[in-house]
């Protein structure tokens, strides 16, 4: 893995578990690097500078969207989607787990996952034979919360750890709108949770919608609050974009990785959006 990918997702990692976005000045000399030299290869890398980064993780890139009138997704549904999106549902297909499966909460079911450095941070997968179960990032620089999380809502599975390397490189891949094949995901939901992640999948690259947009888009307007459950349960961020969803003030949180890195996500995809 190239050292500087591996400097740049720790320095991302890092960025969002400040309260206060660091200087350049800063993160270059927590790295060990020349601050000119550190710009150039994290915006080489990033496509943006640190600064411009940090600026991604204010609210107002997502707010700007929405005044925009780029992020409901009756506009998504009308322009056809795949057009705009980047990610969507015929780069996935979902190996849903069985119910029995399930209820015993993952009872001999081997998972295998790994961490490997993006352009996000660190990013975390976990995998059965069927197909990825399980997504996340660390959280406040720490890989042992996420792989709780995971433990947790697996309890009675067996876990290895693993090399995920090509899983990740595919999920990014996906994740930037690159034809890479199809991904198998193996999990499962409710009827409700299955409709709305569906929804999900509808949200272009760069945009961002609201609950009540993925109610009414779902035919029960009157479901937010239920909706907003079944965002919050999805296992697999990133891939089932739950983070392009935010409240109808444009005030960016509930996101299980935290509010930082969803500001940083939509930010990233917003200026790859307008630099294609």
């Amino acid at each position: 893995m190239n050292s500087n990918i591996e400097t740049i997702a720790q320095a991302i990692d890092w960025i969002v578990s400040q309260e206060t976005p660091p200087s350049l000045d800063n993160l270059a000399a927590r790295y060990r690097y020349e601050p000119t030299y550190f710009q150039k290869i994290f915006k080489n890398h990033v496509g943006v500078s640190p600064k411009q980064f940090t600026h991604y993780m204010t609210y107002r890139r997502a707010r700007d969207l929405l005044l925009q009138n780029h992020s409901t997704l009756e506009a998504a549904y009308e322009s056809g989607l795949s057009g705009q999106g980047r990610l969507h549902d015929l780069f996935l297909k979902i190996e849903s787990m069985t119910p029995g499966t399930v209820k015993n909460r993952g009872h001999g079911i081997a998972i295998t996952y790994g961490f490997a450095p993006t352009l996000l941070g660190e990013l975390m997968v976990a995998k059965t034979d069927r197909g990825i179960c399980w997504l996340g990032f660390q959280v406040d620089e720490s890989r042992e919360i996420a792989t709780q999380r995971m433990k947790d809502y697996w309890p009675k599975a067996i876990f290895i750890e693993g090399d995920v390397g090509h899983e990740i490189e595919k999920i990014e891949a996906i994740w930037l709108g690159l034809n890479s094949g199809r991904l198998s995901l193996d999990i499962y939901g409710t009827n409700m949770q299955l409709q709305v992640w569906q929804a999900l999948l509808q949200i272009p690259f760069g945009t961002v919608t609201y609950y009540s947009a993925i109610a009414r888009s779902i035919g029960k307007p009157k479901a937010a609050r239920a909706v907003g459950n079944a965002v919050g349960a999805n296992p697999i961020s990133l891939l089932i974009p739950c983070h392009r969803v935010i409240q109808s003030t444009g005030i960016i949180n509930n996101y299980g990785w935290g509010s930082p890195r969803k500001k940083i996500i939509l930010g990233l995809e917003g200026n790859l959006l307008n630099s294609t």
